[in-house]
C-alpha cells in the first residue's frame, strides 16, 4: 500500500474517510470558536447556570422552541455546547476511522490527542460555568485555537498532497532554506502568541494592575506588526519557489494578517472609541467618526469584535497548515538528495 504499484505510478493514500472526517472537524470547529466569541462578547457564558445540562434538561432535550425563540444569550451559549458535542461525536469517528485505515501509528496517536483535547476543552467550558472563573474562560479561549490547529493538522497529513509531495513525480525539485522554514516557525509561534495576549485582553482580571492591560494592549500590537513582517517575507520567498501549495497558503496567510490587523483598529474604536493618538483633526475628517458613539452590545461592534477573535484562529490555522507542509517538502528533498531514486518514494511515504 505505501510502494509503488507495478504500473509505476504511487498508490493512492489510504483512510480517505480520516481525511474527510478531519476536514469535517477543521469545518466544524472554526464556527464552533466564532459562536464561543459570541459568548464572551455578549457575557452569556453564565446564561446557562448549570452543566452538563441545560437548566436541568438533557443537553440533546433541552426544548427547541425555548432555545431557538429564547434570549439571545442562551440561544448562543446553548448552541455553543451542542456543537462542541458534535465536534466531539466526530473525533470519536476519526479516532475509529485512523485505528481501521491508517498505518501511521504516530497518526493514529495524533487522533487519540485529538479526542483528549476536545473533551478537555469541553471540561474546561464546564468547570468555567460551576466554578464562575473568569480565569478557567481565558483558558478555555486559548484551547479553542490550538484544538483547531490540531485538527487542520490531521487534515492536511491525511490529505492527497500531503502523500503526492512523497512520490517522484510532485517531490519538489528544490528544497526550502532553513530561513524559510524558521520564519514559518516563527510565525506558527507568534500566531498563538497573538491569541493568548487578545484572550488577556478579553477577560481582563479585576485584580490586574493598572497599566498591566497597557502593556497587554502594546505587545499585541508589536506582535501583530512583527508578524505581519514576517508573512511578507514568507511569501515573497515561497513564491519564488514556483510551488502553489506553498505559495497559496502563504499569500492567504499575508492577507489573513493584514485583514486582523484592521479588525483589530476596529475592534478597539468598537471598546473604546477612536484612539486619541490620530488626533482630533483626524479622527474629524474620517467619514461618521465625529459622531460614533460606542454601544454596549451593538450587533455591528459585536460582529466586528468577533471577527477578530475568528480570524486569530483562521491565521493560526494557515500557520499550522503552511508550517507542516514546509517540513514535509524539506524532509522529502532532503531524502531525494540522500536516497537512490527508485527509493525516494518508498522512504518518502513510509514517514
Amino acid at each position: 500500500m505505501l510502494g509503488r504499484g507495478s504500473s509505476g505510478q504511487t498508490s493512492s493514500p489510504p483512510a480517505r474517510l480520516l481525511h474527510r472526517l478531519a476536514v469535517v472537524a477543521v469545518c466544524l470547529v472554526w464556527p464552533l470558536i466564532w459562536v464561543g466569541g459570541l459568548v464572551t462578547t455578549y457575557d452569556a457564558g453564565m446564561s446557562v447556570p448549570d452543566w452538563p445540562g441545560t437548566y436541568g434538561y438533557n443537553l440533546f432535550l433541552y426544548p427547541l422552541g425555548t432555545w431557538m425563540f429564547g434570549p439571545f444569550d442562551l440561544f448562543i451559549e446553548h448552541g455553543h455546547r451542542l456543537l462542541g458535542a458534535l465536534v466531539g461525536f466526530v473525533a470519536i469517528l476519526i479516532v475509529i476511522a485512523a485505528y481501521r485505515r491508517e498505518p501511521r501509528r504516530w497518526v493514529r496517536l495524533l487522533t487519540v490527542a485529538l479526542l483528549v483535547a476536545v473533551i478537555s476543552q469541553g471540561l474546561l467550558g464546564g468547570l468555567r460555568v460551576v466554578l464562575s472563573d473568569r480565569t478557567l474562560a481565558m483558558v478555555h479561549g486559548c484551547v479553542g485555537p490550538a484544538f483547531f490547529a490540531l485538527c487542520v493538522a490531521t487534515a492536511v497529513i491525511t490529505s492527497r498532497t500531503w502523500w503526492s509531495m512523497g512520490s517522484e513525480e510532485g517531490s519538489p525539485k528544490v528544497g526550502l532554506s532553513r530561513l524559510v522554514f524558521a520564519t514559518v516557525g516563527a510565525m506558527l509561534i507568534l500566531s498563538y502568541l497573538q491569541i493568548i495576549l487578545g484572550a488577556k485582553v478579553r477577560h481582563v482580571q479585576p485584580t490586574a494592575e493598572p497599566g498591566q492591560f497597557t502593556t497587554t494592549v502594546a505587545q499585541h500590537v508589536s506582535v501583530a506588526v512583527f508578524l505581519w513582517i514576517l508573512g511578507s517575507f514568507a511569501y515573497l520567498r515561497l513564491r519564488r519557489c514556483g510551488d502553489l501549495t506553498l505559495s497559496r497558503p502563504g499569500v492567504a496567510l499575508l492577507g489573513l494578517v493584514s485583514l486582523q490587523i484592521g479588525l483589530g483598529v476596529f475592534t478597539w474604536v468598537a471598546n473604546y472609541g477612536w484612539p486619541g493618538i490620530l488626533g482630533l483633526r483626524m479622527i474629524q475628517a474620517i467619514p461618521g467618526a465625529a459622531g460614533y458613539l460606542i454601544q454596549a452590545k451593538g450587533f455591528w461592534d459585536s460582529i466586528i469584535v468577533t471577527s477578530h477573535v475568528a480570524i486569530g484562529s483562521l491565521i493560526l490555522a494557515f500557520s499550522t497548515l503552511l508550517f507542516l507542509r514546509v517540513a514535509r517538502v524539506r524532509v522529502c528533498c532532503k531524502a531525494a538528495n540522500s536516497l537512490p531514486v527508485t527509493a525516494v518514494s518508498t522512504a518518502a511515504l513510509g514517514h
